[in-house]
């Protein structure tokens, strides 16, 4: 496992942009996928974009061609350039990490994203 801290949350108006941040320590070493997860109180958490070991990405429907995932070896940090935001992205946002292929084993503690309209 590795540890995750976020951050980079905060208040926004609808149309702004954000970035977060995940600085990972630990065993970062193997084949390692990395995600940025979302939930609002009352639903499910849902996952909005991801990136696997040789860098290839995916994204949620409702956040493609608004969301950006990025990694920084070097610094050992995650990030989620976030775009033409909506009300409807206000969530907590999570970084996870895992064994690509199987279950995530570890998570931050979570960054506060409020988008007012």
């Amino acid at each position: 496992q590795v540890q995750l801290v976020e951050s980079g949350g905060g208040s926004v108006q609808a149309g702004g942009s954000l970035r977060l941040s995940c600085v990972a320590s630990g065993d970062t070493s193997g084949d390692y996928c990395m995600a940025w997860f979302r939930q609002v109180p009352g639903k499910e958490r849902e996952g909005v974009a991801f990136i696997d070991s040789d860098g290839g990405t995916a994204y949620a429907d409702s956040v493609k061609g608004r969301f950006t995932i990025s990694e920084d070896n070097a610094k050992n940090t995650l990030y989620l350039q976030m775009n033409s935001l909506k009300p409807e992205d206000a969530a907590m946002y999570y970084c996870a990490a895992g064994p690509c292929g199987r279950a995530w084993d570890s998570w931050g503690q979570g960054t506060q994203v409020t988008v007012t309209s």
